[in-house]
């Protein structure tokens, strides 16, 4: 695990050593050669606002940049853009950001170069959605309504969905080779980190769970099979971005079956554990984690009820965490921090709600964050 604590400042600027007395969430972490300047982050979270045809297709617009460099302004260390699709298939909805093209790239620069101007990291998460493709809300996208036939590991639709084509193993390598290309245009883009969308029931957590992968190949079946597809993405896109940059993971560290006495076989954070393991030795900075979205299954929603899942990944994976999951108060979060239950927040419909909620964090506990903007300073 990297993380940067008040005995280890070496090579931060002033403004960002900072003594015991500062509250946890305001110490900066490093990962590899970027240094985020608090723990405070912003989740990666659909807006759906995005062109569905022309030659804008997919790229980011207006909303997004004021939506984007309004958390920067408001204090976030790392602003995450939504699920990102690595192809035209890959999106969630047909108004989905993409980044498969130039056009995609150039309109991301301002953005990106924006959100660095006020001292936070500009990060992107790359997806594909898989069988949950050509969507709008809950319902699915016909495709002689703008939509598409979506893929998966398996010709299983997920409950009310379109049913997918099966990948062939061909067509697994394109996609691989698809999430290796939109790292590399990632980091044309100007983010300086990036996510593997491995959860919430889209195309890599369908391959990683039984409950969607009833392939008999060299993809499916056995633990280690399943786990192949994450792990040819991570190491194809660890080559293809910066060495020196982070990369993230998003897993969903259980299916919600096991928890409620379902014996179906399904994904587990036993497995999680082990996938983990797996990630951070090919080169995987931060386990970003979430749970379920694979299988309509009760998830007993509560503050924080996700975060037991990143304290096991960080203790017995040894690797840094990211919690997430219903943190909406400054004292929750830095409680998470203060007792080892992960090493940053991801907080995101809170800063929906609030987009200065780091600011409001460090007045509730009388600090002064370094890098506020000038122009709120004079007031």
């Amino acid at each position: 695990m990297t993380s940067t604590t008040p005995a280890d400042t070496a090579g931060l600027p002033p403004s960002l050593i900072l003594d015991e007395t500062a509250p946890r969430m305001f110490h900066p972490i490093t990962l590899r050669s970027v240094t985020i300047p608090n723990r405070l982050w912003m989740a990666p979270m659909c807006q759906y606002s995005a062109s569905d045809s022309g030659e804008d297709i997919g790229a980011p617009n207006e909303w997004h940049r004021v939506h984007l460099g309004s958390r920067a302004v408001g204090g976030a260390g790392l602003v995450m853009a939504e699920a990102t699709a690595i192809s035209p298939e890959g999106r969630i909805s047909p108004h989905d950001l993409g980044i498969w093209n130039d056009t995609q790239v150039a309109a991301f620069k301002p953005i990106t170069a924006f959100i660095a101007s006020q001292g936070s990291i500009p990060a992107i998460q790359l997806a594909h959605a898989g069988r949950k493709a050509s969507t709008l809300g809950r319902a699915a996208v016909q495709p002689e309504d703008g939509g598409w036939t979506p893929v998966g590991p398996s010709a299983m639709p997920f409950e009310g969905l379109l049913t997918p084509t099966e990948l062939s193993v061909d067509e697994i390598a394109r996609v691989v080779q698809d999430f290796a290309d939109a790292a590399t245009r990632a980091h044309e883009a100007g983010f300086q980190a990036i996510e593997i969308h491995g959860a919430h029931g889209y195309l890599v957590h369908e391959f990683l769970s039984p409950i969607s992968n009833t392939r008999t190949d060299q993809y499916g079946g056995s633990f280690e099979n399943r786990i192949r597809f994450a792990l040819e993405i991570t190491e194809a896109v660890r080559t293809a971005w910066p060495e020196e940059l982070p990369l993230l993971f998003r897993v969903s560290a259980t299916d919600w079956l096991e928890e409620n006495g379902d014996e179906r076989e399904s994904w587990t954070a036993d497995q999680t554990v082990q996938l983990a393991r797996e990630l951070r030795d090919r080169g995987v900075d931060l386990i970003d984690t979430s749970s379920g979205g694979n299988v309509n299954a009760p998830i007993p929603l509560a503050p924080g009820y996700q975060v037991a899942y990143a304290d096991r990944i960080r203790h017995e994976a040894k690797v840094t965490t990211g919690a997430v999951g219903l943190i909406t108060t400054p004292e929750q979060a830095e409680d998470i921090l203060q007792h080892g239950g992960a090493d940053v927040i991801l907080i995101g419909r809170e800063l929906l709600r609030n987009p200065y909620f780091p600011y409001a964090a460090a007045r509730h506990f009388g600090f002064q964050m370094p890098n506020s903007p000038k122009q709120y300073d004079r007031r």
